[in-house]
């Protein structure tokens, strides 16, 4: 039996308690908050990485297309016309040889995975032709001089000067139809600006991979 002016009930909280309850609602309001904040900086810096190692694979990528376009042109003594005779490869006696990876046929970073097949007289290659010259301090052309000897010469450019400024870009991609006719290089068909430099060029369907530059 209780003592006689005993008020403690089984159950009721004392201010004590009810203050340690409190304090420690706080705590958890304040870390959630913090792992929030924490959140809210995460995603944008994932994104970023993500988009950057697409980049990456797309400047491989690319790149590995410029070499199987010198491979065929050095053995078939032509420029190609698509990128299906690029994976069809060059015979070695009886069999073929890989120049190029079907994974590298396709671009990473447009919805359709088709590259855009540039050809020598196209204004990109041009101006792509006079970023690399800028970045480089003088121009820049390949020392393969079977690949020279069919592909000819660079246009000749005047207007070399780096202002350090891009046209805005719009996004979106570019979907128009290839022109017919032998390529010496492809472009990504996304029209967004990059987060790496290619060549001091931050815009995805301003990067030209060819074996000029290479």
């Amino acid at each position: 039996m209780s003592a006689a002016g005993d008020d403690t009930r089984v159950g009721e909280i004392g201010p004590a308690r009810r203050g340690e309850r409190g304090y420690a609602l706080i705590a958890l309001l304040a870390m959630m908050t913090i792992m929030a904040l924490l959140l809210i900086t995460a995603v944008p810096n994932y994104r970023r990485m993500a988009q950057r190692e697409l980049e990456q694979e797309a400047i491989t990528r690319g790149e590995q297309v410029a070499e199987a376009i010198r491979l065929y042109v050095r053995e078939k003594r032509a420029l190609p016309t698509s990128i299906d005779q690029l994976l069809e490869g060059l015979p070695r006696g009886t069999r073929k040889i890989q120049i190029l990876r079907a994974a590298a046929a396709r671009d990473p970073l447009s919805t359709s995975g088709e590259w855009k097949l540039i050809r020598k007289n196209d204004p990109a290659f041009v101006e792509f032709q006079s970023k690399v010259t800028a970045y480089a301090g003088r121009p820049v052309n390949t020392n393969d001089s079977a690949f020279m000897a069919v592909a000819g010469p660079l246009p000749v450019v005047t207007n070399v000067l780096d202002t350090g400024t891009e046209e805005e870009a719009p996004g979106g991609e570019d979907d128009s139809e290839d022109s017919s006719g032998p390529f010496v290089g492809v472009t990504s068909r996304s029209r967004r600006s990059s987060i790496l430099s290619y060549y001091g060029v931050e815009r995805h369907d301003r990067w030209i991979f060819t074996p000029y530059f290479r």
